[in-house]
């Protein structure tokens, strides 16, 4: 705690040497925010999308997992974060949670459960922007709805190596059955916020359009040669007259499936290989429609999934050209000869080699995804009130607003 009043001291002082004061900074950025009707309009919007979203996946069957805050292994993310935080417990170190996409595969190793959904709690450090701009749409502390489903087709490595076709088939059939999932729950919470929320949206100056399936698509690939890297999702946006569409075929996580990846030969293509039609995951993108000029706000993506790796070759594989993992586990007679070079994914790969007494691996096959709560606030409701992912968060803790955090 020494060291909290230690930082703060310093903090005051710069605010003093400014010409403004700890009262004034308090006030300004957190108290003035909290008692106005802009915070109160977002977290009631914020109620009914979340409240909408749980509603639909119970009804659809999927089970409540409870929240994995600090665990020996997380998700590694496909882009730099400044740290991992780590905390000591017990004489082991947890790192903090960047999403609980390990710990929902392992939820679903039951074969009764057909999904699961949990509150994800999500620390990523952020790297501030280098240019100090002002993003808006990032936090280091943030929610996210954590989404898995069961597929169960049963497809072993021998047919994975050599039905491609049939495989090929299976998977196209999967992602258009989450594609369906996922479009038909967006559209259960925009029907919420519509029904539930309109003085709130009139307040903010905004519209949430109730969308109608399908949803519009574009393919990675196809969106990279048509419009370059730089602020693609918005660019896409331009051209798509509608407040949420669909990019898929991301080259991203070790967990998002590739296919054909291992060859029969058992041989692997390398990752630079690969184009959209290989690569079965997908990004739900939105932006704000307007009140006074009925014209949309540049579109952020708010959700992520994939049709999962579900085979230990693959998994393995893919951990190790994304360096994640420096080799294969060894077992020997029940026991991990190499647990000390993989880290934290001693316990998982255990886990996920794991079969029961009739041969049959217990890992599941899956596919899902995660939406973030705050991020798809700030994409619909970003307008004449809210400006910055701050406006409509209590204590949304953006990279690129403050020098330091106070609550």
């Amino acid at each position: 705690m020494a060291f909290i009043g230690e930082d703060l001291f310093h903090f005051q002082a710069s605010l003093v040497q400014s010409g403004s004061s700890f009262d004034d900074f308090i006030r300004k950025n957190y108290v003035e925010k909290w008692v106005n009707e802009t915070i109160f309009s977002a977290m009631n919007i914020r109620t009914s999308f979340v409240v909408a979203i749980h509603n639909y996946l119970a009804k659809e069957g999927l089970i409540n997992l409870e929240r994995v805050q600090m665990s020996p292994v997380t998700d590694p993310l496909a882009h730099d974060v400044e740290h991992v935080p780590t905390i000591h417990y017990k004489g082991m170190p947890y790192v903090s949670t960047h999403s609980m996409i390990y710990s929902k595969f392992l939820a679903c190793f039951n074969p009764r459960v057909k999904g699961i959904f949990v509150d994800s709690p999500n620390v990523r450090l952020e790297i501030e922007s280098p240019q100090r701009k002002q993003r808006g749409k990032y936090l280091i502390d943030f929610s996210q709805i954590d989404i898995e489903l069961r597929r169960n087709r049963g497809i072993g490595l021998d047919e994975y190596k050599n039905s491609p076709d049939k495989v090929r088939t299976i998977l196209k059939e999967d992602f258009e059955k989450v594609i369906d999932f996922f479009e038909r729950m967006v559209i259960a919470a925009a029907g919420a916020i519509a029904q539930n929320n309109e003085d709130d949206l009139k307040h903010l100056g905004v519209t949430v359009e109730v969308p109608k399936q399908p949803f519009p698509r574009i393919k990675h690939t196809d969106a990279l040669k048509k419009y370059g890297k730089i602020d693609t999702d918005a660019k896409i946006g331009n051209d798509i007259p509608s407040q949420f569409f669909w990019v898929t075929g991301l080259m991203r996580e070790n967990y998002d499936l590739i296919y054909p990846y291992l060859l029969p030969d058992g041989s692997r293509l390398p990752l630079t290989s690969f184009d959209s039609d290989k690569i079965f995951n997908y990004d739900l993108c939105a932006r704000s429609l307007l009140r006074e000029t009925n014209k949309y706000t540049p579109s952020i993506e708010i959700l992520s999934g994939a049709i999962r790796e579900w085979l230990y070759d693959p998994i393995i594989y893919r951990l190790i050209d994304n360096k994640i993992i420096p080799e294969a586990p060894v077992f020997e007679n029940g026991v991990l000869e190499n647990i000390s070079v993989l880290d934290g994914y001693g316990p998982f790969l255990t886990a996920v080699g794991m079969k029961d007494e009739n041969g049959k691996s217990y890992f599941p096959d899956t596919m899902g995804g995660g939406i973030g709560v705050e991020r798809s606030l700030y994409a619909l409701l970003k307008g004449p009130k809210i400006e910055k992912i701050d406006d409509l968060t209590c204590f949304g803790k953006n990279p690129d607003s403050y020098p330091i955090f106070l609550f």
